[in-house]
């Protein structure tokens, strides 16, 4: 089993990115996938959930209507449109299938102000 993110970086305050996660070895298109960060010195938190369908998305307070969840079943692949960016949301961002407790390894957003 493996959950491999990409597409994080360094973005001014206000930019945009898009986060994937690359799922392999258990079958993708069944379990609901979730998104969380962890800043440093703080507890991971949740911050966003989508169905495996992809029908339904939840999303924590602090992102919601900027961040965007969505999944191709037919790539295994979850993703997380991150619009508005802001300094707070500097993270590590990890992949989760909740199901499963699969984790990927994580990457790095930084957000400069």
């Amino acid at each position: 089993v493996q959950l491999v993110e990409s597409g994080g970086g360094l973005v001014q305050s206000g930019g945009s990115l898009r986060l994937s996660c690359a799922a392999s070895g258990f079958t993708f298109r069944s379990y609901a996938m979730s998104w969380y960060r962890q800043a440093r010195g703080k507890e991971r938190e949740l911050v966003a959930h989508i169905s495996s369908s992809g029908a339904s998305t939840n999303y924590a307070d602090s992102v919601k209507g900027r961040f965007t969840i969505s999944r191709a079943n037919a790539k295994n692949t979850v993703y997380l449109q991150m619009n508005s960016l802001k300094p707070e949301d500097t993270a590590v961002y990890y992949c989760h299938a909740p199901a499963k407790d699969y984790w990927g390894k994580g990457t790095l957003v930084t957000v400069s102000s």
